[in-house]
């Protein structure tokens, strides 16, 4: 918890030389990988790849400079989220090189919307006045999803303008933190919870009409989250998980054209041409890249359907080694870990309730991901948040980062002063009474 002299001085003065040391680390490491794409891609390929890459590293350190050395801003989540991203960058040149433009574009404008929601979150009358709205609009995106998206690879969830898709539904995950930590920050009364629920209950189902079920689940994860957060009442938290199960038992019996959908899991070695091959393959070839991986560009896992997106741990156990692969996921437990200690000195509950939503939801879809390609939980076709391809997917995670950071009393040195006189004031009223 911030002292008193810190908060008065209006900010914590970090030793801008820490950041600006890790900052560089990380810069290197992204410059060996992004190298190592570069020398391993094919030669009409490599100037675009190096442009492209190195614009990346210029917006990195231009946040550096205007947030931490200017702004004297603590920098460990945007270090981050920079190097997953870069992750991401990596593989999209090395497998998907035509992509790459789109890649870094939606990088670069996550980057963006994570600064512009970190200066929004610092109002807690912006927020709550926009919490309506932003529900709205978060329904209409899935009802428009609902009624104008096709099937692909079994599900409704993408729409196409021109040449771009987008997947409304990781808009929404954003929205729907936003919404449900907003509605309850002041609760006074069952009315919101009821607020809360119905919203809830709307975006869940209409992800169930679109067969999008594993983004389903991780809605359901985060409203349990939220409430629980919010009540602390376990009791009602298995009222509504048994009654989530009994909805999904009932949608199994009438539309078994659902089930079929999970009808390998567990049988993949049963079916290793066929529904299993995409899993069968990725236990093979991660484990082939040891610690330390076969290298960029010299992986088999790079050849299956999928392999940026809903196979990429795979891809980076086999290329980068299991090393990193292990490193990536304890970035993802160090993010809820934090959120976790952050919410202790939040300075309201919306903070508390954003931030630690934001984090697990984070981790549960990063477990569904990992366990997923494995087969020891049925795969959901999710995204591992920051290092999957998809700008959708990119756009969400550092949307959710913000709800992070903005926990951080830290992040705001204005609010840290406003906290400072008014201690101040009410130690001086106590003192005249």
């Amino acid at each position: 918890m911030p002292t008193d002299a810190e908060i008065r001085k209006g900010k914590i003065r970090e030793k801008t030389g820490k950041w600006l040391f890790l900052m560089i680390v990380a810069s290197l490491f992204e410059l060996i990988m992004f190298l190592n794409c570069i020398i391993t891609s094919d030669e009409q390929d490599r100037m675009g790849i190096g442009l492209l890459c190195g614009l990346y590293l210029i917006v990195q350190w231009i946040y550096f400079f205007v947030f931490s050395i200017i702004g004297k801003r603590r920098m460990e989540l945007e270090i981050i989220g920079f190097l997953l991203s870069a992750v991401s960058i990596t593989i999209t040149a090395s497998i998907s090189p035509s992509k790459l433009l789109m890649q870094v574009a939606t990088t670069v404008v996550g980057i963006i919307v994570f600064a512009v929601m970190i200066w929004f979150l610092e109002s807690i009358n912006r927020i709550v006045v926009m919490r309506l709205p932003v529900a709205a609009v978060a329904l209409a995106l899935l009802a428009l999803t609902l009624v104008l998206a096709e099937y692909t690879n079994g599900a409704k969830n993408w729409l196409y303008f021109g040449g771009i898709s987008v997947q409304p539904s990781e808009l929404v995950k954003v929205a729907f933190v936003f919404v449900g930590a907003a509605t309850l920050e002041k609760l006074q009364n069952t009315k919101s919870i009821w607020k809360y629920i119905i919203f809830a209950l709307a975006c869940v189902g209409m992800l169930f009409l679109m067969t999008d079920f594993g983004t389903a689940l991780i809605f359901f994860a985060t409203f349990l989250i939220i409430a629980f957060l919010r009540s602390g009442d376990i009791k009602t938290l298995f009222l509504i998980c048994a009654a989530g199960l009994l909805g999904v038992v009932f949608i199994l019996l009438y539309k078994p054209y659902v089930a079929a959908r999970f009808s390998t899991y567990r049988h993949i070695w049963e079916n290793i041409n066929e529904g299993g091959m995409q899993q069968t393959r990725t236990i093979i070839y991660s484990l082939s890249g040891g610690f330390f991986g076969v290298g960029i560009g010299n992986g088999k896992l790079r050849h299956i359907f999928a392999a940026a997106e809903d196979l990429v741990f795979g891809v980076v156990c086999e290329e980068f080694g299991i090393l990193l692969a292990f490193a990536i996921v304890l970035t993802y437990a160090f993010l809820l870990i934090y959120a976790i200690r952050q919410a202790k000195f939040a300075r309201s509950s919306f903070y508390a309730i954003a931030g630690v939503a934001a984090a697990g939801l984070l981790v549960f879809q990063a477990c569904l991901n990992v366990f997923g390609v494995n087969d020891l939980i049925p795969m959901t076709g999710v995204t591992l948040p920051f290092v999957s391809r998809g700008g959708s997917s990119m756009l969400c995670s550092w949307g959710l980062l913000a709800f992070i950071k903005a926990m951080d009393l830290r992040t705001y040195p204005n609010v840290m002063k406003e906290l400072y006189h008014q201690k101040q004031n009410l130690i001086r009223s106590a003192e005249n009474e």
